[in-house]
C-alpha cells in the first residue's frame, strides 16, 4: 500500500524543493536518462548554433545580391514584417488555445489528487487481483490507465469496484489526452518562436541595411535628429509639433511640399499601384482608402476614438493593447515628419500621408525610420517595448505595450474607423 502511495504521488507531484535539498551531494549521481537529456541538449544548441551561422551567412549573401535596388529591398521588408505579423498571430493564438487547457489540466490533477485515498484503494484491488503488476504500474498516468483497461477487459474488476474503476479511467483518460493535446500545442508553440527568432533576425538586418542606404543619401540625418528633438521641446501639442516640424525642419519640410506638390492620386483606388515598391509616392489617395487599411499592429482594441481617455477628457484616437516585441508597420504611404520622444507619448511617429492627413503612432520603444523618409504600406517602421510608453495608458496598463493611433485632417483629430479593413482579405499590401 505504501508503495502504491508513493508511485501515485508520482503521477502529478514533483517533490519538494527542501526535499531534493535535504539529500546529501555525495548519493547524487547522473543517470542514464539525465546524461541522455544532457545529450540532447547539447547537440540542439549545436544546431541552434549551426543555424543562426547559417542564417547570418544567407542574410549577408541576400543583402548583397540587393546592392542598391531600392525596390528590392522595400519588397523584401514588407514581405518579412507581413511573415512576423503573421507568426505573431499565430503564437498569440496558439498561447489563447493553451490556457483553458492548462487551466483543466490542473482541475483534473487536482481532483485525482483529492481522490488520492480512493483511487489508491481501487488500484491497490486491482495489484490484488492480477495475476502480476506491471513494474510501472503508476509510474505516469498512461500507465495506470492502460493497467485499469487491461484488468477491466480481463474482469479482474470486482464488480463493486467496476463502477469506480471506470470513473477513474474515464479521468485518466481526459488527462491523458490533454497532455497530448498540450504537448502538440506547446511543439507547434516552439517551432513558431524559433522561426519568429529567425524572421525578426532577418528583418533587423534588412532595416540596418536601409537605414544605411539612407543615411548615405541624407548626409546631415544626425544634425537634423538632433534639431528634431530641440524643437519638440518648443512646442506642446500635437498640432504645435505637426506645424513646427513642417515648417522649421529642413528634411520634414521638404517630405510636407512634396506630399502637397504631388496631389493625391483620384477616383477608385487601384490597389494594383501598392505593388509597386520602387514609389516615392502614395499609390492611394488617403481619403479614398477607407476600408483598406490594416491596423498597424497585432492586438486588441482596449480604447476607442471617442470614448473617456480615464482623465475627463475623450480620446483623439484608437490604443491597442499589444505582445511584448510586437513588430509595428505602417498602415499607408507616407514621409516621415517627426521620429523620436514627444512629451508624454514616449516614441512617436507622425507620417504626412498627403491631402492634408496626417498619421500619428506612439507607444514604441524604439523607432527605425528617420524624419523626411518615404514609407510604403505595410513596412516595419517600429517595435513595441515590454510595458506602456503612453502616461495616459499607463496608470491602467502598466503591465502591457500599447500602441496609440490617431489621424489627423487638417490638423483636426478624426476617427480612423472608417479607414480599418474588416476582414484580413481586405486590408492593403505593400
Amino acid at each position: 500500500m505504501t508503495l502504491l502511495a508513493a508511485g501515485f504521488a508520482g503521477i502529478h507531484l514533483a517533490p519538494a524543493a527542501g526535499q531534493i535539498a535535504a539529500v546529501p551531494p555525495q548519493t547524487i549521481s547522473a543517470t542514464p536518462d539525465a546524461i541522455k537529456q544532457r545529450e540532447q541538449e547539447l547537440e540542439a544548441t549545436r544546431a541552434q548554433q549551426k543555424s543562426a551561422a547559417e542564417l547570418q551567412a544567407k542574410l549577408k549573401a541576400d543583402i548583397a545580391a540587393i546592392g542598391q535596388d531600392r525596390s528590392k529591398l522595400n519588397a523584401q521588408l514588407i514581405d518579412i514584417a507581413a511573415q512576423v505579423r503573421g507568426v505573431e498571430t499565430r503564437i498569440g493564438d496558439a498561447e489563447a488555445r493553451l490556457r483553458p487547457l492548462d487551466s483543466r489540466e490542473q482541475q483534473m490533477r487536482g481532483s485525482l489528487e483529492s481522490r488520492r485515498s480512493e483511487i489508491i484503494e481501487v488500484l491497490a484491488a486491482l495489484q490484488r487481483a492480477g495475476r502480476r503488476t506491471p513494474p510501472a504500474l503508476l509510474v505516469r498516468p498512461e500507465d495506470a490507465l492502460q493497467s485499469l483497461r487491461t484488468a477491466m477487459l480481463l474482469g479482474s474488476v470486482v464488480p463493486e469496484l467496476r463502477g469506480r474503476a471506470e470513473k477513474l479511467a474515464g479521468d485518466l483518460t481526459e488527462l491523458v489526452t490533454l497532455r497530448k493535446t498540450i504537448a502538440t500545442e506547446r511543439d507547434r508553440l516552439a517551432a513558431d518562436r524559433d522561426k519568429l527568432r529567425d524572421d525578426q533576425t532577418r528583418m533587423a538586418a534588412l532595416v540596418d541595411e536601409r537605414q544605411r542606404k539612407q543615411s548615405a543619401a541624407e548626409k546631415d540625418m544626425d544634425a537634423e535628429g538632433a534639431r528634431a528633438l530641440a524643437l519638440s521641446r518648443q512646442v506642446d501639442s500635437l498640432q504645435g509639433l505637426i506645424g513646427k516640424m513642417e515648417q522649421d525642419l529642413k528634411s520634414a519640410a521638404k517630405a510636407a511640399a512634396t506630399a502637397n506638390l504631388q496631389g493625391a492620386p483620384t477616383g477608385k483606388p487601384n490597389l494594383g499601384a501598392l505593388k509597386d515598391p520602387a514609389r516615392m509616392t502614395p499609390a492611394i489617395a488617403f481619403a479614398s482608402a477607407k476600408g483598406l487599411f490594416a491596423m498597424p499592429v497585432n492586438g486588441s482594441k482596449i480604447r476607442d476614438f471617442g470614448g473617456s481617455d480615464g482623465a475627463g477628457g475623450v480620446e483623439k484616437g484608437i490604443s491597442l493593447a499589444t505582445r511584448a516585441g510586437a513588430q509595428v508597420t505602417t498602415p499607408c504611404d507616407g514621409w516621415v515628419v517627426y521620429a523620436g520622444p514627444f512629451r508624454s507619448y514616449g516614441q512617436l511617429l507622425i507620417l504626412n500621408a498627403g491631402g492634408g492627413y496626417h498619421v500619428l503612432i506612439a507607444g514604441m520603444e524604439r523607432i527605425s525610420v528617420n524624419i523626411g523618409q518615404f514609407v510604403l504600406t505595410g513596412e516595419p517602421v517600429a517595435t513595441m517595448g515590454s510595458r506602456s510608453q503612453v502616461a495616459s495608458i499607463l496608470a491602467t496598463n502598466a503591465s502591457q505595450p500599447v500602441l496609440y493611433v490617431e489621424f489627423r485632417k487638417d490638423g483636426t483629430p478624426i476617427d480612423s474607423g472608417p479607414w480599418w479593413a474588416a476582414s484580413e482579405g481586405e486590408k492593403v499590401r505593400g
